[in-house]
């Protein structure tokens, strides 16, 4: 009997072209397809939450996918680890709804950004945080944050590149806070996000930090189109992918 399977799943995302399968290169979702048709026996096609980038990381990707095998769904995560890369771990496995789709039945997601101020390299963390050799100021860009709540169309803060989906999204959190050793995480929860939405917008909020431009100037570049004003996005290993949540099934 065909069972439609939930896994909640976190990896270092430094070795990896990304969560999307490619034809040539190695991704997390080819990885755990792999590892998945042997435990369970057949081919395994699994859905994300989301298509982290290359180098990005995930705290909680959630994955859905359907079988026929026999291996008890709570038996899953030890028999997925034993044979996953270590930088993949498998945390929970739990028996869904027929029909759930971890990406179209999502209802917020969370990402977190972290930066520390290095003003010499440190090969320790440069492939988990952005790396910056001037401090940016922290008040400066929560104000800025804090006008990205609500409803927005994101158009400006969207890369090329990116599939055809609406650009208006509502945004439930959006703050900056410092940890103790000084490392500094921007949160931000919405409904949806659009390409590079995130990575892009710790750009912007960086440049007002560093006293480039004031935090109003977060709010017209709202309001502005992309290419209308200066973006980049920041570099990818700052990004998690920090959590997912469903109307029906709460992580």
């Amino acid at each position: 009997m065909k069972r439609t399977i939930k896994l909640t799943v976190c990896y270092d995302g430094s070795n990896y072209s990304g969560f999307q399968r490619q034809a040539k290169e190695k991704t997390i979702q080819q990885e755990l397809e792999e590892k998945l048709a042997r435990v369970c026996g057949e081919p395994v096609t699994v859905t994300g939450s989301g298509r982290t980038d290359a180098g990005v990381h995930a705290r909680c990707q959630v994955v859905s996918f359907s079988t026929e095998g026999t291996i008890p769904t709570a038996n899953m995560p030890r028999a997925l680890n034993s044979i996953l890369p270590e930088d993949i771990r498998v945390l929970r496995a739990e028996e869904a709804r027929p029909g759930f789709n971890a990406r179209k039945d999502a209802r917020r997601k969370e990402y977190e950004y972290r930066i520390r101020f290095t003003p010499e390299p440190d090969p320790f963390t440069c492939n988990y945080v952005w790396q910056m050799k001037e401090k940016p100021d922290m008040n400066k860009m929560n104000e800025a944050a804090e006008l990205l709540l609500g409803r927005h169309d994101f158009s400006g803060f969207q890369s090329t590149g990116s599939t055809q989906v609406s650009p208006v999204k509502t945004i439930y959190r959006s703050c900056w806070e410092t940890e103790a050793d000084g490392t500094l995480v921007y949160h931000i929860a919405g409904n949806g996000f659009v390409y590079h939405m995130v990575r892009n917008l710790v750009w912007s909020m960086v440049q007002i930090g560093l006293g480039k431009k004031p935090p109003q100037a977060m709010a017209e570049e709202l309001t502005q189109k992309r290419g209308e004003f200066e973006n980049s996005p920041a570099p990818a290993q700052g990004l998690y992918l920090a959590r997912v949540e469903y109307e029906l099934y709460k992580d």
